[in-house]
């Protein structure tokens, strides 16, 4: 049950009366209802307001009684999939005794007076915010400490509610509160924020939400409200504000009309979704079977296939139907997708008699796949440098520095040239599509995996450079904030060797990569590949250095690609093994393209929040996996161990998605509603 609490604004709000008569306060109630709260309640102070949060259990929805707002602005709060803890954050002039907001890469990482926030100031805040289940003993540690007249220390040491003396302006841990008297909502974010709480800011774009203080003020606003169409704002809103190149000219520009469509038809985003695979498998089959009429007719699904790509996005945030489950589903479809069309295009170049296509769209897959998962640790990398405070070390002047601060400057620039350039050189995934419908159509599959592998390398090189010069600067270990061992994706031999530590795991993880790459290379250039069997062990060996640096600690400044790296270890050596052994290109496209669904589904549950897949274990490790590979090939059965290792990988990944998403939740479900004593009423 979400509770929604509407706090009393300060003296000069309240009072305040609607142009109807109505209490500001209760048309507030009403639309925290109509925006999805099952029970709304009045707290006249802060004391109260602790109370009342001691007996949540579900996210508790917060706003002053001094907030003019369209109802979806309230409903996108309480509905936000970004974070459990989110804030209403807006770009109005700041007002005395309000609340100031650092915000970066959509996190608060800073609140207080605006004073103490030193110029850095990006917004103020909205009045009104959204508290996370694991969230609420600090925001009870937060009101009391701000009914008291004390400020929470920044990084408390003792039990979660350790106070300090309220100061006027910002301490020296970066925390910071309303100094002088303020609105209570304003004092409990400030003293939420100095705590150190993950808040995620929700910006208000296209409808109207102003805090008032008179009712001149409160006029003003109301008008503001009246003069804008709700719904067709929020039909606008459900485009991505920043999106590629492609996606905002030849997608958004028309997708709406389809979200519209599909809300009328009562679709579901997931639903979108699966429609959107059946579309890139019809291209990918049409792909394969070749000639012009087909071509074109593949590109043509694969246009559409992207554009319901983005439309069950867009649907998700039109009609607010977030879930987990919908987001993972998401993400898994997106990268399955992609890779089916690779298979298609390699089919098509050896069924065309063009070349060896399956190599191409290994290579394809193989690259874009390391890609992505050093685009994912360097996002956790960002987000969490954001989060910290600025010090010497990482605010130097250097080039980092300076890197920095031109990308936030051409990034700020939105639609000048520099602004397209650099959004558009990264190859995104609109960017892809449109590359291979374009090519497929006008030349052939060979054209279009070669172009794909050209501008992915110099992408990928562009990036990486940039990327390594920021991350030494930042110096942020983030491989340190989450579960090492299991985005390694390591198995119990890599945890059983002992650790090697002056090389640091980055080191180790990247003389793993060397070794099958040089029997991948020199399996290539022999004419009798097979003959270097006896090479297998040998790079095995040096496949298994990366297991060196399991145990150590992944603290240095570019150990965020040690993922990236132990992923390009096993894609490699599998490959190399698959030649070697004489096995079908399509078998070792199958075998690589099953260890990229795992690996996704790794990432996917860490950008997400959600726990380790249920059966991690019984997926071996990459270095587990490897040692399995390299026995098939020295005994002659390369080519039975992929498939045989392929299928059980993927079988685990199945069921493991069906414990995961429906098996556990159920469980959970039937467990909250069970009376007491009967079936165990605690969730699994």
């Amino acid at each position: 049950m979400t509770l929604a609490i509407v706090l009393a604004a300060g003296p000069s709000a309240a009072g305040l009366t609607t142009a109807t008569g109505e209490p500001l306060a209760d048309r507030l109630a009403a639309q925290l209802r109509r925006a999805g709260a099952d029970e709304v309640r009045f707290a006249a102070t802060l004391d109260e307001l602790t109370d009342l949060v001691a007996t949540a259990t579900a996210p508790v929805l917060i706003t002053g009684t001094d907030l003019v707002a369209h109802t979806a602005v309230l409903r996108h709060l309480a509905t936000s999939p970004v974070g459990p803890t989110v804030a209403l954050v807006l770009g109005d002039p700041p007002v005395p005794g309000r609340t100031a907001v650092r915000e970066e890469r959509g996190q608060v990482v800073d609140a207080g007076a605006l004073d103490a926030l030193d110029g850095d100031a990006t917004g103020v805040f909205g009045g009104a915010l959204r508290v996370g289940v694991d969230d609420l003993p600090t925001l009870a540690a937060a009101a009391r400490a701000a009914a008291s007249g004390m400020l929470p220390v920044a990084a408390p040491i003792g039990p979660v509610g350790d106070v300090a003396p309220l100061p006027t302006t910002a301490g020296a841990g970066g925390s910071a509160a309303a100094g002088a008297p303020g609105p209570a909502v304003d004092r409990l974010f400030a003293g939420l924020a100095a705590l150190g709480t993950l808040i995620f800011a929700q910006r208000v774009r296209l409808l109207v939400a102003h805090r008032v203080e008179d009712t001149a003020g409160l006029a003003v606003a109301e008008a503001a409200v009246t003069a804008v169409d709700e719904d067709r704002a929020e039909l606008r809103l459900s485009v991505k504000e920043k999106d590629d190149f492609f996606s905002t000219y030849f997608v958004s520009t028309w997708s709406p009309y389809l979200v519209r469509l599909s809300a009328r038809l009562r679709l579901t985003p997931t639903g979108v979704t699966v429609i959107s695979v059946l579309f890139a498998l019809a291209a990918a089959v049409l792909f394969g079977v070749g000639g012009r009429p087909a071509l074109v007719g593949g590109a043509v699904l694969l246009y559409l296939g992207f554009v319901l790509d983005c439309v069950d996005g867009q649907l998700a945030r039109y009609t607010r139907h977030f879930s987990a489950w919908g987001g993972w589903l998401d993400t898994m479809a997106d990268r399955a997708k992609e890779y089916v069309v690779y298979a298609g295009l390699g089919f098509g170049v050896s069924h065309a008699g063009l070349g060896n296509g399956w190599a191409l769209a290994i290579a394809a897959m193989t690259l874009q796949t390391v890609r992505h998962m050093t685009d994912t640790w360097y996002g956790v990398l960002h987000d969490e440098a954001a989060r910290r405070p600025r010090t010497a070390t990482n605010a130097s002047g250097g080039i980092g520095d300076r890197l920095n601060a031109a990308s936030t400057r051409v990034q700020a620039d939105t639609g000048s040239l520099s602004y397209w350039l650099k959004r558009t050189v990264v190859f995104p995934i609109g960017e892809r599509w449109a590359l291979i419908a374009l090519t497929v159509a006008l030349f052939n599959p060979l054209v279009s995996l070669i172009a794909v592998l050209v501008w992915g390398v110099l992408a990928f090189a562009y990036t990486g450079a940039l990327r390594t010069l920021r991350a030494r600067w930042m110096w942020v270990p983030v491989l340190d904030t989450v579960d090492a061992t299991l985005h390694r994706d390591d198995g119990p031999l890599a945890r059983w060797l002992p650790v090697l530590r002056p090389m640091g795991p980055l080191t180790l993880a990247v003389i793993a990569a060397l070794g099958p790459a040089v029997l991948l290379v020199g399996a290539l250039l022999n004419d009798a590949p097979d003959q270097l069997r006896w090479a297998v062990p040998v790079a095995l060996l040096v496949l298994l250095v990366g297991g060196l640096g399991a145990g150590a600690a992944h603290n240095g400044p570019l150990d965020w690609l040690v993922p990236a790296a132990l992923r390009a270890a096993e894609y490699l050596f599998a490959i190399a093994v698959g030649v070697v052994g004489g096995v079908p290109g399509w078998l070792i496209f199958g075998y690589v393209f099953v260890l990229t669904v795992h690996h996704y589904d790794l990432t996917a549950r860490l950008e997400k929040r959600q726990a380790a897949p249920p059966l991690h274990a019984a997926t071996l490790g990459w270095e587990g996996r490897s040692v399995l590979v390299a026995l098939a090939a020295i005994v002659g059965i390369a080519g039975v161990g992929l498939a045989t290792l392929g299928a059980y990988l993927l079988v685990v990944f199945v069921v493991s998605v069906v414990l995961a998403w429906f098996v556990r939740p159920a469980r959970s479900a039937r467990a909250s509603v069970a009376p007491a004593g009967v079936g165990g009423a605690a969730p699994r």
